[in-house]
């Protein structure tokens, strides 16, 4: 990892940099590049954005717009771990519903709703950080959520 959360805004800086680096000679850079920014530090801080627009000759209205057009892309680092739950109808059909309550009535995390992990044949399914799990019944969702709450 380039960066740690929390990490002073020059360390902040210096790994944004790094990234854009990685990226800057490619077509159409800017959701890779704030892709990857999200993945090492869970979100994309404030900070990020004119150091991305700079390096993609890019407004920084351009690159905010992005930013808080997709629902991925965090602008604060989450407070709680995050699971991500498939509502699709697929998942719906295998038993999605009977399990939400357990992920949703747990303080200790997050839940976000998504509509396809690409499990539809074994669901439901969730997403633990990069990680996806399919058949999930309750015994298991409650394994998740222990795993994801520590």
């Amino acid at each position: 990892m380039i960066v740690q959360k929390g990490s002073e805004p020059e360390a902040v800086a210096r790994g944004v940099a790094a990234i854009v680096a990685r990226h800057e000679a490619r077509e159409g850079a800017l959701l890779p590049i704030l892709n990857d920014i999200q993945a090492e530090l869970g979100h994309v801080p404030a900070g990020a954005i004119p150091i991305v627009a700079e390096a993609l000759n890019l407004s920084r209205a351009e690159v905010h717009g992005v930013v808080s057009f997709y629902h991925d892309l965090k602008r604060e680092p989450p407070d709680r771990p995050v699971v991500k739950l498939c509502r699709a109808e697929a998942c719906q059909a295998r038993g999605a519903e009977r399990i939400a309550h357990l992920f949703e009535g747990d303080p200790r995390i997050a839940v976000e709703t998504v509509f396809c992990l690409g499990l539809c044949a074994s669901g439901p399914s969730a997403m633990v950080g990069d990680r996806v799990f399919g058949r999930i019944d309750e015994a298991r969702a409650r394994r998740l959520i222990e795993e994801a709450g520590r």
